[in-house]
């Protein structure tokens, strides 16, 4: 019960010369949202793809709920569920038929759960899926992870394709409610590029930069540690100069520092400037991703 729901040790996976995972090491505890950011190509696919033996790594191990996913496929498939980047059905079936399809695979399937979402989502189930569009297909994608109440719930872009309403619908109250039925053991993996919508769900994170790990933190403490200074002068000042700040802009009569766990003396600094008006903020999960650029890898 005390194994990690996920753990990825040292994992490589190249393509041709192209190393697309390159020494990545991750470790996910149940109960947790884990947010696993980065651009188009960064490795967080292949990644997943890895951990659920759809590819084999070249070198490193995967885990999930203890188990080698390779040799215990079925045990570990059989307690998750799985929304890809590109979702496709059987053309010729209808959406109830693909629910009912799905469903047959597994053991326990909530009933009250579809109904609510086929509703929610406006589909109709005698539509085939053959004409159903893209944000539909993730709906009914979406559906059919959420109604088997699975441990794990390994998304990779799951909104893609949905307008924003359904999109923010389905984040704040889906996976929240799915989460929240049992909170404990209940995880969610979720690899987005839309990580504001995440935002008050996401309990810890990894960034990652051409297959390597660049940040691994808890939400919270990425708050704290990444604040947002803003200042405005009276006058225009002399260039200044903040060493330890991630990064400085200053624009006439304003600066604006970013600190890396070093807000307190670099805003002192800036008291002593006297400026007209000082402010501090946490940045954003999204900021975060936007300025981990500027970090060293594993910083």
């Amino acid at each position: 019960m005390n194994n990690p729901v996920i753990e990825i040790r040292e994992l490589h996976r190249r393509y041709g010369r192209l190393d697309a995972v390159n020494g990545l090491s991750l470790t996910v505890h149940a109960g947790k949202c884990y947010g696993f950011f980065g651009r188009n190509g960064a490795g967080k696919t292949t990644t997943i793809k890895c951990l659920l033996n759809l590819l084999r790594p070249n070198s490193g191990t995967t885990s999930v709920f203890g188990l080698d996913p390779q040799k215990h496929e079925v045990a570990v498939k059989s307690r998750l569920a799985y929304v890809p980047d590109a979702v496709a059905f059987y053309p010729w079936m209808t959406v109830r038929s693909t629910l009912e399809y799905l469903a047959s695979f597994r053991r326990h399937w909530n009933q009250d759960i579809e109904a609510d979402l086929l509703k929610r989502f406006q589909l109709d189930p005698n539509q085939k899926a053959s004409h159903l569009s893209k944000g539909q297909r993730t709906q009914l994608a979406l559906i059919g992870a959420i109604c088997p109440e699975p441990e794990l719930l390994v998304l990779d872009e799951p909104t893609s394709g949905l307008d924003p309403i359904v999109r923010r619908e389905f984040i704040e109250t889906v996976i929240g409610a799915y989460q929240s039925g049992d909170p404990q053991h209940r995880t969610v993996f979720v690899s987005t590029h839309l990580i504001s919508e995440f935002e008050g769900l996401i309990d810890e994170f990894t960034i990652i930069e051409q297959g390597r790990e660049l940040l691994t933190m808890e939400a919270d403490a990425a708050r704290d540690r990444f604040r947002k200074i803003r200042a405005r002068f009276a006058q225009p000042p002399v260039p200044l100069d903040f060493p330890g700040a991630l990064n400085v802009k200053q624009n006439g009569r304003e600066v604006e520092v970013l600190a890396n766990g070093n807000s307190e003396p670099l805003l002192e600094k800036l008291k002593s400037l006297s400026p007209e008006e000082l402010r501090c903020e946490s940045l954003s999960l999204e900021e975060i991703f936007v300025v981990s650029g500027l970090l060293k890898p594993n910083a």
